[in-house]
């Protein structure tokens, strides 16, 4: 199932988009399917004419993951971490679909990064690893931009990976997908410059699920970046950057200064 949040009456909604690509339809769901389940009013919208919404603003923080995949590790100089590495995003990051991603003033070298994100569905803390599935709502294609050159000079990454606009999400939440072999690719003005797949992740979901939840107690509608495979690099002003994983759709948004 598809779970899309959209402006419906000036008014933020959530929907289900079904039916064959290219005729997407919404069907209206009553309340927050994160606290209510999925209860469809019979409102139904066809989906070029609604403006979708990033999937989820998380109610509390988006946990990012560091160097996952052993080939974007050696690209960035570095060795694979001995444990996860997590950073946090505020919820301020995160927008959405074909929304402008505003280039800090900052910085002059914002790169991208395509990411798969786990979508918390329940409150939960110290999840075993035979339980994670309980407590996932869903998957949505991220973009975890960096200023890297606040990244080297600020010896911690708050202002680097967490400035607005840097968390991009959507274009909607899969309820029901198997990660464990999934392309994950980016494209730069159409151009592929990301090509992986989920099975190189060092980590897989339900591992990084659990590992954050021993930190973090993680709450409805928080996200996990699960990491990048290699091929990362700058985006400029008037760029745009396309996320599309296998299974869940394609992320667009561009630069702006």
């Amino acid at each position: 199932m598809r779970i899309a949040r959209f402006v419906q009456d000036s008014d933020p909604a959530f929907g289900v988009v079904d039916g064959d690509e290219g005729r997407e339809e919404i069907a209206v769901i009553k309340g927050d399917p994160f606290f209510s389940g999925v209860q469809l009013t019979g409102e139904r919208h066809k989906l070029e004419d609604v403006r979708l919404l990033a999937p989820i603003i998380p109610r509390s923080k988006v946990v990012g993951i560091g160097k996952n995949y052993a080939d974007h590790a050696a690209e960035m100089g570095g060795e694979v971490p001995p444990a996860p590495l997590m950073f946090l995003k505020p919820n301020t990051s995160v927008i959405g679909p074909n929304d402008p991603v505003v280039l800090p003033s900052f910085s002059d070298e914002v790169s991208y990064e395509a990411e798969l994100a786990v979508v918390i569905g329940r409150i939960c803390k110290d999840v075993p690893l035979d339980r994670v599935d309980e407590v996932i709502f869903g998957y949505t294609c991220a973009n975890d931009l960096t200023a890297r050159d606040a990244q080297r000079t600020d010896n911690q990454w708050a202002r680097a990976k967490g400035f607005d606009t840097s968390c991009p999400l959507g274009p909607w939440i899969e309820t029901e997908l198997d990660t464990d072999d999934l392309a994950i690719r980016g494209y730069l003005n159409g151009q592929l410059v990301q090509d992986g797949n989920t099975g190189d992740m060092i980590w897989g979901v339900k591992e990084l699920v659990s590992y954050v939840s021993q930190a973090f107690t993680l709450l409805p509608g928080d996200v996990i970046l699960t990491g990048t495979p290699a091929g990362v690099g700058l985006i400029s002003d008037g760029e745009r950057y396309d996320v599309s994983i296998e299974g869940i759709g394609r992320l667009s948004n561009t630069a702006r200064s």
